[in-house]
This record gives C-alpha cells, sequence and structure tokens, in this order.
C-alpha cells in the first residue's frame, strides 16, 4: 500500500478506508507497518518519500484501530516493536526521518495517554504546520459509501448544464428579431456623408504615408505570395500556448518557441498569469516536436523548459517528475526533462553562466572535422547537445584539476626546496563567489527524493528490462542526481538522507555499469560528486563506513580493468583516479574508526 511513492496521498487514503470493515486486516496493517515503519535497515535505505507514505498509511490504520479496539492499539503503543522503532528514528542522521519518527510517536501517544502523559519532544518541528498535518491523520474517519452515490453526484453536475442550456435558449428565442431592429435604427439616426472640396494648396508640405503594398517583400506579382498578416511575438501566455501549438503557420510557431523562455521569465513574479497555466506549459513544451525543422529547435525547447521549472520549482519539479516516469514520451523527451532539472537546479544555486555555456547552439568548434553527420543529425546524435553533460565536464575539470595540482605538487618534493608551489585546493577555492543558494530549500522533497523513489520504484516492479537502465537515459539520470546534489551544498539539512539515497543507488547499478561505458562514467561520476559533497568525513565514516570501503573495493578494480585506450576509457580512469584519491583521503584519517565500524557491523 506504501510501496509506491508516486502514489497519491488520496489514493492510500481510499484503501485505507476500505478496509475498516475488515478488522482482521486492518490490525495486520497497523502491525505490519509499525514493525516496517521501525526497522533500521528500512530507515537507513528507503526512499524518504516512501517512508512518508508508510507514515501516512501508520496513523491512518492507527485511529481506525482505536476506535475498533482502544486496547490492541494501547498495547501497541507499549510494545516493544514501537518503542525499538522510535528510538531507531531518533538515532538516525536523517532529519527527515527523525522528523517522521517524532511526529508518529506523539500522534499514538495522543491517541493512547492522558492529557499530562503524553509525549512531548518539545522542539519547533513537532509544532509546524506540516506536523499537525500529520497527527490529523489519525483523526480521519471516512465513510464507506454505495453506488448510489454515484450516481446522485452525476445527475447533480449534469442537472444544472441542461438547465443553463435551455434557459439560454429561451432568451435567444424571445430576442430573436431585436438586433435587425436596432440596426435598422442605427443606420437611420446615422451620420451623412459630406464630401469636402479638396485643397491641395494648403496640406503641399506634408509626406503622405507609405501604402502597406509598398512593402519590399510584397514586390512579387504573384498575389498569393503576398503576406498580409504578420506574425508577432507572443505577449500573453495563452497567444504563446496557441503559437507552441501552431501546426501550420512556421513564423508564429518559431516566434513563439525563440520568445518562450523570456517571456515566461518575465511574467513569472507579476501576476498569476505563468502559475495558472505552469502545468499546461510543461505539458506542451515536453511534448513538442520539430514539425518544422527549426534551427536550436532543442536548445529553444530546452531553455523553455528551465524557466517554466525555475518559475515555480515546488510545483514543477514533481510535476516534470511525474512525467519522467509516467508519461508516454520518448527517450529524448525523458533526456529533456532531465537536463530542465539540471540547468534549473544550477540557476537556482547561483551558477546562472551554466544555462548559457551549456547551449548546444553556442559551442561550436572553429576546427572544420573531416567526419560529420548533416547538421539536423548532429544536433539529435551528438553527445555535446546534452546539457547535463556539458555541465558534468564543466564540474569534472573543476574537481580533477585540483587533484592534479595537489599531486604534482607532492611528487616535485618539499615546499621548503621550491621556489613556487603549485595552486591549493583552498586557494581555488578562495576564488569562488559568495551566492546565495535558493535551490536548497527545496531541492529534496520536489527533485531529489522524488527521483529516486520513482526510480526504485520501477526498479523492483521491473528489474533491469525497465527503460530507466537504459544507456542512453540511465547515465543522464545519474548526472542529473550528482549536478543537484553539488548545486545543494555541503551545507543542505538533507544532505545526509540525499547521501544514502544516492550511494545506495549508485550501489545498486554496478553490474550493469561494468557493461556500459556511458553507464559507468555516470557512476563513477556521481560517487566522485558524493564524496566531494561531504565535507564532513567524519559523519561520512560513521554512517556509510561499509559504502565507503565498498566503493573504494569496486573503483580500484574499475580503475584497474579500464585499458585507457578510447576517450570514453580514458574519462573513465580519470574519474576513477579521482575517486580513490578521495576515498584515501578518508581512509586514512579515520581507519581506526573505520575498523570498528567493521566489526560492528
Amino acid at each position: 500500500m506504501s510501496g509506491y511513492a508516486n502514489v497519491s496521498f488520496g489514493a492510500r487514503r481510499v484503501a485505507v478506508a476500505a478496509l475498516q470493515l475488515d478488522e482482521d486486516r486492518m490490525c495486520k496493517v497497523l502491525e505490519r507497518s509499525m514493525e516496517q515503519f521501525g526497522d533500521e535497515l528500512f530507515i537507513k535505505h528507503t526512499p524518504i518519500l516512501q517512508q512518508e507514505a508508510l507514515a501516512q498509511v501508520l496513523l491512518m490504520a492507527s485511529g481506525y484501530i482505536h476506535r475498533m479496539q482502544p486496547m490492541l492499539l494501547f498495547t501497541l503503543a507499549r510494545s516493544s516493536v514501537q518503542m525499538r522503532g522510535t528510538s531507531n528514528r531518533l538515532g538516525t542522521s536523517s532529519p527527515r526521518a527523525r522528523f517522521l519518527g517524532m511526529v508518529v510517536a506523539t500522534a499514538i501517544s495522543e491517541l493512547v495517554d492522558k492529557p499530562e502523559n503524553r509525549l512531548n519532544f518539545g522542539i519547533a518541528e513537532t509544532e509546524s504546520n506540516e506536523a499537525d498535518w500529520f497527527r490529523q491523520l489519525s483523526r480521519l474517519d471516512d465513510p464507506i459509501g454505495n453506488v448510489g452515490d454515484f450516481e446522485q453526484a452525476v445527475l447533480d453536475q449534469a442537472t444544472p448544464s441542461v438547465k443553463a442550456s435551455r434557459a439560454q435558449l429561451q432568451a435567444k428565442q424571445k430576442a430573436g428579431g431585436f438586433p435587425r431592429q436596432v440596426r435598422k435604427e442605427q443606420i437611420a439616426a446615422g451620420p451623412k456623408i459630406i464630401e469636402i472640396a479638396d485643397s491641395s494648396d494648403e496640406d503641399e508640405d506634408l509626406v503622405p504615408y507609405a501604402k502597406p503594398d509598398s512593402d519590399p517583400e510584397d514586390d512579387s506579382e504573384d498575389p498569393t505570395q503576398v503576406t498580409r498578416d504578420r506574425s508577432t511575438a507572443p505577449v500573453y501566455i495563452r497567444d504563446l500556448l496557441a503559437g507552441l501549438r501552431e501546426s501550420e503557420n512556421l513564423d508564429r510557431h518559431q516566434l513563439a518557441l525563440s520568445s518562450a523562455a523570456s517571456l515566461i521569465r518575465r511574467k513569472s513574479n507579476f501576476g498569476k498569469e505563468v502559475k495558472d497555466n505552469l502545468e499546461e506549459l510543461a505539458s506542451v513544451l515536453v511534448g513538442l516536436t520539430d514539425q518544422f525543422e527549426l534551427e536550436n529547435f532543442e536548445e529553444m525547447r530546452q531553455q523553455a523548459l528551465v524557466a517554466v521549472a525555475i518559475a515555480e520549482p515546488r510545483q514543477m519539479g514533481p510535476y516534470l517528475v511525474r512525467c519522467f516516469y509516467a508519461g508516454d514520451y520518448s527517450i529524448s523527451q525523458r533526456v529533456c526533462m532531465l537536463g530542465a532539472i539540471g540547468l534549473g537546479a544550477r540557476e537556482m544555486a547561483g551558477f546562472k553562466e551554466d544555462g548559457d555555456e551549456s547551449s548546444a547552439g553556442r559551442r561550436q568548434d572553429s576546427s572544420f572535422p573531416t567526419r560529420m553527420l548533416p547538421a539536423k543529425l548532429h544536433s539529435i546524435y551528438s553527445t555535446e547537445a546534452n546539457p547535463v553533460d556539458a555541465i558534468t565536464n564543466k564540474l569534472k575539470h573543476t574537481l580533477i584539476s585540483p587533484l592534479a595540482l595537489d599531486a604534482a605538487d607532492k611528487v616535485t618534493g618539499p615546499n621548503a626546496l621550491k621556489v613556487r608551489t603549485f595552486s591549493s585546493r583552498m586557494e581555488v577555492e578562495k576564488k569562488r563567489k559568495i551566492i546565495t543558494n535558493d535551490l536548497a530549500k527545496v531541492v529534496a522533497q520536489s527533485f531529489f527524493f522524488p527521483l529516486t523513489a520513482g526510480w526504485w520504484a520501477h526498479s523492483r516492479a521491473l528489474g533491469t528490462s525497465n527503460i530507466y537502465y537504459s544507456p542512453m537515459i540511465l547515465p543522464v539520470f545519474l548526472k542529473t542526481l550528482a549536478i543537484l546534489l553539488h548545486s545543494s551544498g555541503s551545507s543542505t539539512l538533507s544532505l545526509p538522507q540525499m547521501t544514502s539515497e544516492l550511494w545506495d543507488l549508485l550501489l545498486a547499478v554496478r553490474a550493469p555499469a561494468l557493461s556500459d561505458s556511458a553507464i559507468l562514467e555516470g557512476v563513477v561520476f556521481a560517487m566522485l560528486m558524493l564524496l566531494e559533497v561531504n565535507e564532513n568525513q567524519q559523519r561520512l565514516v560513521h554512517d556509510h563506513g561499509r559504502e565507503l570501503l565498498e566503493t573504494q573495493e569496486w573503483v580500484k578494480m574499475v580503475f584497474d580493468r579500464t585499458g585507457g585506450g578510447s576517450d570514453e576509457e580514458e574519462r573513465v580512469r580519470t574519474l576513477a583516479a579521482g575517486v580513490l584519491v578521495k576515498c584515501g583521503e578518508v581512509v586514512e584519517k579515520y581507519q581506526g574508526s573505520l575498523m570498528g565500524e567493521m566489526m560492528d557491523f
């Protein structure tokens, strides 16, 4: 019931309400939910959205059991399963998992304990609006209806429309001849036309305007080729939508697509015109096809989708993720959605230059290649056209360069014998400008967790045969998660949970990664990004010691077996070397702690 996190809350609410007549099954739902909710492995390795779904089911089932068998709920609340589960929740490193544990514990305590004995953690999180929303789930009591209720609802909806149509028809019949009479009266009472004699002597100095037919573009003798109604750039969002849907007028469609990004950005902070049409805009842009074979079509559509994503990230992040998993879209359209999420995240984090540098149309090689596909096919199959890969290459250079300089610095001897040392990592960090990261507030719930939860749901349901294991999608998906993690920064409150979910996902795709170099590059890059963002190495060792050692051994094997003959293999070896350096630093510094963690495990 709670295994698929993409199922809406309404569906879970209906499912729990349907079990209220079967007391035994409702008791089993409550007992199993309570046991799974407090399981230590479940807390550590399950996507947080699935944990939230289970918490909702647990609280709703607790309310029904409290009304059916109050003593049963009292016994379960005092059981070792509930006590141990609450303790596991409070001891986890994920703030979100702790919050869910505290909310569930306080909600159950409100049902079974007296007011003076109720559990109260005394912190602001348990008194927030979200905590109140979770607690009120235990008070839900949805009665089961019957088929007659649906019939009555259908009749109630149909009756007003029938009455309205009849009233409109009667009004038209009553006022049938009235418009003609008004028209005649207006014509009779109209002003008379009086001819004024032309005096050409008074206006000799005035230069007349050119006639519309004097347009140089209308010099054709064929009147069918003369265009009278010239398309203009859309000013309103509804006009933009109509232009994007245009299938016959090339100029109107091209103007709408080229001005979409700027129009959405200009109007996103003024009024509600953009917010009221965001989902429709996203749906049209994602499903858009290059029917006119426009130049830079992919770039213009990508920039428009980025503008939509950052206009209202709390709404559009989950919407784009739902389209990515549930929509009937092609691989290129799904990659475009991931690109919009990645570029939008970078821009919200303050890295606005990425949106410009990643544009495929602006990256042109000055050299003339000897072998190149036609421009249309090159824009489709070229890896450079993917904005996620462009950001990945930039981040890769940013991360690998300091490691290479540090290695060169150590090889050349001690600093006391040098006239000049290589630039250190800290000096590179100082050059970075301080930016305001608006992404950190919404990255977890709106982008990262929906992506990981949907991937796990499809992976468990369909195995490795689903489309999300495709070499065309999985590398971009992994790089997008890594970009989200890096863009959110090391101070994000949800970083421990994001680290846990990404690391579990990376270790789960090791087998298919070994058979495809593109997937392998995505996995190793995400591992390097994960180690880079987690600056608190002590917490990393304490919470993920086993994953750290497992990653080090696997990447060492990848480094040894990758020959480096091709460009792809060379990129993989470079990334693998960076991961080994980062892992080696952590293991060397906290070797004693890691030994203790492995002995406890």
